[in-house]
């Protein structure tokens, strides 16, 4: 946070039915995150819906 932007460490994933893999949005709490991606499952939709971390190396796991 050294440039003055807000740190949002918590990613929201989807993979759809072929395998693809697509960031859906960053937030700034674990919380946040889940509340979003539950919300986002809870549609019915085929596509799965998970949160992942960023890790100091700068790649989400």
């Amino acid at each position: 946070m050294n440039d003055g932007t807000a740190v949002l460490p918590w990613f929201v994933i989807r993979q759809d039915d072929n395998g693809n893999r697509y960031r859906v949005g960053r937030y700034a709490t674990k919380a946040e995150a889940e509340k979003i991606a539950n919300s986002l499952d809870d549609h019915g939709h085929r596509q799965l819906y998970w949160v992942e971390k960023l890790s100091q190396n700068g790649s989400a796991h």
